[in-house]
């Protein structure tokens, strides 16, 4: 499997009518008993404003189900233990992420971001779930170090600017997550012995979109979309068809 293009933006905004990706859903819909408890999850998705801000729900989607079939999925492609809970935790933390960022204020005369610690509970869950310092990874999102000529130094964030770094962070997570499955699934998949590989191509052309707020991220998708209908068009029509008259076929 190839990923050409993962769309991240809609990872920590949606519309009115959209839905985040179904696997936030998925992890929600107690198909796997023990799993809110490990991710650190709330019983209500909508706790967690990044995936809540559209649609959190679809008739023809039984979410339940996907997740049942997913996680069967991960133990028949040979995930273990530990890499398939990762993969739950690391989608999690992003829904914890969108919680973190209405926790940072602004202090002082240049309102510089930070958490105070009683407000610490979505950071705690999140480093938690990603195993690293929590007070380490507030500082860092707060006071970011940059380099000024060939010294280093911390540039204090003001509270928007934090929460970019935290969204622009989460999107970027999910999107390693995704590959790391993906890595994972190729590993049992390829053989690497074999002289002569072939593949099944899945290509998905009905991504267009127009939307009250149309983001460059979704015009960049648009006009793929448009190119490879275009070269589908093409190639399933006027060169089969230039092919039938080569052949005398009416």
């Amino acid at each position: 499997m190839v990923v050409y293009l993962l769309e991240k933006s809609r990872l920590t905004y949606q519309q009115p009518l959209e839905r985040c990706y179904h696997s936030f859903y998925n992890l929600m819909s107690d198909a796997v008993p023990d799993l809110k408890a490990k991710c650190l999850l709330s019983n209500d998705v909508r706790d967690y404003h990044y995936v809540s801000q559209g649609k959190i729900k679809v008739d023809s989607i039984d979410d339940k189900e996907d997740m049942q079939f997913a996680d069967e999925a991960f133990d028949i492609l040979g995930f273990t233990t530990e890499e398939k809970y990762d993969v739950y935790k690391n989608t999690a933390c992003m829904m914890h992420m969108g919680e973190m960022t209405k926790t940072f204020i602004g202090i002082g005369k240049e309102e510089q971001a930070d958490i105070k610690p009683e407000d610490a509970k979505h950071a705690t869950n999140v480093a938690g779930l990603l195993g690293i310092d929590c007070e380490w990874m507030i500082n860092y999102f707060c006071k970011p170090k940059m380099k000024v000529g060939v010294e280093w130094v911390n540039k204090g964030q003001t509270v928007t600017q934090a929460a970019a770094s935290v969204a622009g962070i989460a999107r970027s997570l999910y999107e390693r997550t995704f590959k790391f499955v993906v890595t994972l699934c190729n590993n049992t998949l390829i053989d690497p012995g074999m002289k002569r590989v072939q593949f099944i191509g899945v290509l998905d052309i009905a991504g267009f979109e127009i939307f009250d707020y149309n983001g460059f991220e979704q015009i960049c998708i648009n006009f793929a979309n448009e190119k490879l209908q275009q070269f589908f068009n093409h190639h399933m029509f006027v060169l089969e068809q230039e092919e039938y008259m080569r052949e005398g076929i009416e």
